[in-house]
């Protein structure tokens, strides 16, 4: 058994490898494409851990999640992939739509014919988690109570529409 996890080079994605493989033997294959916000430092402990499979590569190319899947058989997907901050997505809006719009939907379209294959028990236990962010629910004040899961979207910037979509 093994998890595939996408942007596992980025802040958020390296901690969740890390402590995955801190607690569990059970191998990661790492996707990331390594732009400005992966970094292979943030998992350089794992150098030589025959449990952890970087692949650089991008979420959106559906030819590579095909394969991997394949070739791995995960029974989980963890999607932390995303094109990520506020500012950067007001002044360059196009990235942020072709990752976390357009990317996202390939890769869940190339996980949901993987799980279409699976068999039945397979197909009940397969997991796909996506993690997303707060700014989807739009800004709190500090009198505010904090947003819930069933919270209105109100994204602000190209990002948290992005994330929201």
């Amino acid at each position: 058994m093994t998890i595939l996890v996408t942007g596992g080079a980025g802040f958020i994605g390296s901690n969740f490898v890390l402590d995955w493989l801190a607690q569990s033997s059970e191998p990661v294959i790492n996707l990331d494409k390594l732009t400005y916000a992966g970094n292979l430092e943030n998992l350089a402990s794992l150098q030589g851990n025959p449990n952890h499979i970087f692949v650089q590569g991008d979420l959106g190319d559906r030819e590579l999640v095909d394969r991997l899947q394949a070739e791995h058989r995960p029974r989980a997907v963890l999607n932390f992939a995303a094109e990520s901050h506020v500012d950067r997505s007001i002044h360059g809006p196009e990235d942020f739509i072709q990752t976390n719009i357009l990317g996202t939907f390939r890769l869940l379209e190339s996980v949901r014919a993987y799980w279409s294959a699976l068999s039945a028990d397979d197909k009940a236990t397969f997991r796909f988690l996506h993690v997303s962010t707060d700014e989807v629910y739009g800004t709190l004040s500090k009198e505010d109570p904090p947003f819930a899961e069933d919270h209105r979207y109100e994204p602000n910037s190209p990002y948290s529409a992005s994330k929201a979509a």
